[in-house]
């Protein structure tokens, strides 16, 4: 089955919704062996490695459960403060510019920005565009079509927003927002011309179904980055008691999604600290790309680890689309 199906993939076809959940049952030795080899076909030994800044940090609205930065709980999560100046954000994009870092995300907190604070951090895009040869990339929240427009006109070129997980389990995960709110927001980034990166969280107490759904439908959305992020349980929000996926379990899952979007970039994001080898077998495994340095209120892995991971299991870090 698992050589039928990759087959078929490697050939231009697409599998579907009970063909993946299929292969979510198949051994990992074999479904991670065949993700790896249609990665190579379609992405070759490229690897997309990005780094994030919490541009505007706390004092959330939403109620998402895995989040340290929302007011609806009392986590270890201090020291808020506003959008962060042109000249700090400007500093960052340089210093992981001389990293060889390709992407640099600003990330900012709260449920969208504002149009002011959107003007203010279209300036500083375009002074990293000036500055640096960095691209940039937001993850501003649900912002209009009108909005992303300024910020691409100012030098952006990816919005990042995640569906986080299923239609079917995204009211578990936050009510203060939808999940059409998302996919609105995605939609209208793509109309303003700019790519888009969407994922989500594994280890919310959803099913490999949801997980699957979740990929089905930012293919249907055109989406070619698609984070993986591992949870962190953190104390105080309402999954500080769930369990950390294994290893393995990551890897099944990056494989799956390897054979549902054969030519993305299968991006390890938050959580990726908590398995052991940061990562290394999961991207022998389908996966190539992933966010390096901090997280938005967690510790991450220095992009000089990451360098040397990825040189010495044969990755070039550069953009899967040159």
């Amino acid at each position: 089955m698992i050589e039928e199906l990759k087959e078929r993939v490697l050939a231009g076809g697409q599998i579907n919704r009970a063909e993946a959940l299929r292969l979510a049952e198949a051994p990992l030795k074999e479904l991670t062996e065949a993700a790896d080899e249609i990665r190579i076909r379609f992405c070759g030994r490229t690897f997309d490695l990005c780094t994030i800044i919490n541009g505007k940090c706390g004092r959330c609205s939403e109620d998402c459960k895995y989040c340290a930065q929302s007011v609806h709980y009392q986590t270890a999560c201090t020291g808020a403060y506003e959008l962060l100046s042109t000249e700090k954000l400007v500093e960052q994009a340089k210093y992981n510019a001389e990293q060889g870092v390709l992407r640099y995300s600003i990330v900012t907190s709260g449920k969208r920005l504002s149009d002011r604070e959107v003007d203010a951090v279209c300036e500083s895009i375009r002074e990293i565009r000036a500055q640096t040869g960095i691209l940039v990339c937001v993850s501003f929240g649900l912002l209009s079509e009108m909005q992303f427009e300024k910020l691409k006109r100012a030098g952006a070129s990816r919005v990042h927003c995640n569906l986080e997980t299923s239609e079917r389990y995204f009211p578990q995960v936050c009510t203060t927002h939808t999940y059409r709110d998302k996919i609105e927001t995605l939609k209208a980034a793509v109309r303003a011309g700019l790519d888009v990166c969407s994922g989500g969280i594994i280890g919310l107490g959803e099913t490999m179904e949801d997980r699957i759904d979740m990929v089905l439908t930012a293919r249907e959305l055109g989406v070619k980055s698609i984070p993986v992020n591992l949870l962190n349980p953190i104390p105080g929000t309402p999954y500080e008691h769930n369990p950390v996926l294994t290893n393995e379990e990551l890897c099944r899952t990056a494989a799956v999604f390897r054979f549902l979007i054969p030519d993305a970039s299968i991006r390890l994001a938050g959580g990726r600290g908590l398995v052991g080898d940061k990562g290394k077998m999961c991207f022998k495994s389908g996966a190539n790309a992933a966010i390096s340095g901090d997280m938005l209120t967690t510790a991450g892995i220095t992009v000089q680890t990451d360098m040397e991971l990825l040189k010495n299991i044969g990755y070039e870090v550069k953009l899967n689309d040159e």
